[in-house]
């Protein structure tokens, strides 16, 4: 008797299904394409399907949660949800070794951005263990931060004296030595802030400008990138990561590069000219009514400006503010790649 109850004890374990593990996701900008086109698909829709069941999602996203932005990676790594993506430029309080991610000005395409992301993995891998014990799982791009103003401008030269929001805090240093002052101001309020005069310009992603209807209270575009291209992280608690078996760590590394963060980057460049268009009118808006924002073509005078103050002043300033051997880091991986060296 105790023979057959054994026998059927373990048949019936075989037979229980497996309990599903349950993934509590935190994503970025809602009202953002990143978001509504890649993130929202892939954590609730590409993942569970390709995970037979055996991973199921509850998806929400920083803002509608009204998380402070700088809080979302620190109760990522206590453990208050399971899986956070956002801007690393704001979690750069904590980690300032982390604005060597995402610099201005070095990267022109799509594919040089993405050969600077790469480079820079291995560090951000390292930051995010560290400073906010969780795993890294992709870097994907909004579109390059350009300039938006409700001002006239005809060159980079006449930022001097303006008061403008930076994306970023090494942006923010890059428009201090250009003359201007940079204002600290969350993506949210710079409608208001442009309109009411608090800044005069306000530096984001193109189409994130698109879709929050900057071009609202916006006169003139710089498609100059000067705030990088505001890479976003995608990190799991690393708690939660190491609980997981092999086979399920395998599934989501495999599928969010393919079913994330590969299409993320493909759109990327095609999305800077779309944008544009989208603003000023110039070429085909796929994404709705044309704007008439006014186009303010940078020269090469204002490029080659730009790239003297952030390789003299900016990059030293970073590396003396991270500290440790995070400049040699850089230098041997991002740098090689764009061909920068931080004396």
């Amino acid at each position: 008797m105790r023979k057959a109850l054994s026998i059927l004890a373990a048949t019936t374990a075989l037979a229980a299904p497996a309990v599903a593990e349950n993934l509590s996701v935190v994503g970025s900008w809602s009202s953002l394409p990143l978001h509504q086109q890649y993130e929202a698909p892939f954590w609730s829709e590409t993942l569970p399907a390709a995970s037979n069941g055996d991973l199921t999602v509850e998806l929400t996203t920083h803002n509608q949660m009204s998380l402070g932005l700088g809080d979302i990676y620190p109760l990522l790594g206590q453990g208050v949800y399971d899986v956070a993506m956002t801007v690393a430029d704001y979690a750069v309080a904590d980690a300032p070794e982390l604005e060597g991610l995402d610099v201005p000005l070095l990267a022109l395409t799509a594919d040089e951005a993405r050969a600077m992301v790469d480079a820079a993995r291995p560090m951000v891998t390292d930051i995010y263990h560290d400073r906010f014990n969780s795993h890294v799982l992709a870097i994907a791009p909004y579109p390059p931060q350009v300039v938006f103003c409700n001002h006239e401008i005809s060159n980079l030269g006449d930022l001097e004296g303006l008061k403008v929001r930076a994306s970023g805090r090494m942006t923010a240093k890059l428009l201090e030595a250009l003359g201007a002052e940079g204002v600290n101001v969350s993506f949210s309020e710079v409608p208001g802030a442009l309109q009411n005069g608090v800044v005069d310009c306000a530096v984001t992603g193109a189409g994130s400008g698109y879709s929050a209807g900057w071009w609202e209270v916006s006169t003139h575009l710089l498609p100059i990138p000067l705030g990088g291209w505001d890479s976003v992280v995608t990190a799991m608690n690393l708690d939660k990561w190491n609980s997981l078996s092999d086979d399920q760590k395998a599934l989501i590394e495999g599928e969010i590069k393919t079913g994330f963060e590969d299409p993320a980057w493909a759109s990327a460049q095609d999305a800077l000219v779309n944008d544009i268009a989208c603003l000023t009118g110039n070429g085909e808006c796929p994404s709705g009514d044309a704007r008439s924002m006014t186009l303010v073509e940078v020269s090469d005078e204002d490029f080659a400006r730009a790239r003297e103050i952030l390789t003299g002043e900016v990059l030293p300033e970073w590396a003396e503010r991270a500290g440790g051997d995070w400049a040699a880091r850089w230098n041997d991986s991002v740098g090689k790649v764009v061909g920068v060296t931080i004396n």
